[in-house]
């Protein structure tokens, strides 16, 4: 099973390579990490994606808990949750294939954010099976480049991890 795990830590220097270090050091595979600035600068969310068990992630939760620089740790996963990914993937655009590419850019509500002599590069936001469709559609074209976010997300409605 897939676990999304919110973390709250403290913005500050080696926290990353801290929690990185505890998963590798456990032998857990991170699927998705997302680091950045919280509303208030001293405080940074990350948004990990982990495989396995309820047990592995009891010990996840547990060890994250005891790191130095964590504010508070909640696994979304069983949560009403918004999680989201970007994706900018530049895909090769003749000129009999750009009305296509347009039309299935705009199905999914992405944008096309650059345009080249033989190249588009589009921009799209979603949940991760988005994101995977709108990538398989685009592969005949051509993909010659894919940059993916991975996932952040929060509690849905009035519910807040704070600090």
């Amino acid at each position: 099973m897939r676990h999304t795990i919110s973390v709250l830590v403290e913005n500050k220097f080696g926290v990353l390579a801290r929690i990185a270090g505890l998963f590798s050091g456990r032998g857990f595979n991170i699927d998705s990490l997302s680091v950045g600035e919280t509303t208030d600068p001293t405080v940074s969310r990350m948004t990990i994606v982990v495989r396995g068990d309820d047990r592995i992630l009891e010990q996840v939760v547990k060890q994250l808990n005891k790191l130095i620089n964590v504010i508070r740790v909640v696994d979304l996963t069983k949560e009403e949750r918004v999680v989201r990914e970007m994706v900018l993937i530049k895909v090769a655009a003749a000129p009999s294939s750009r009305a296509e590419l347009m039309n299935i850019t705009d199905i999914f509500r992405g944008k096309i954010v650059d345009v080249g002599h033989e190249s588009y590069t589009i921009e799209a936001t979603g949940d991760e099976s988005k994101i995977s469709a709108l990538i398989n559609l685009l592969k005949p074209f051509g993909i010659k480049e894919l940059a993916r976010t991975g996932i952040v997300g929060l509690a849905r409605g009035s519910k807040s991890i704070k600090v």
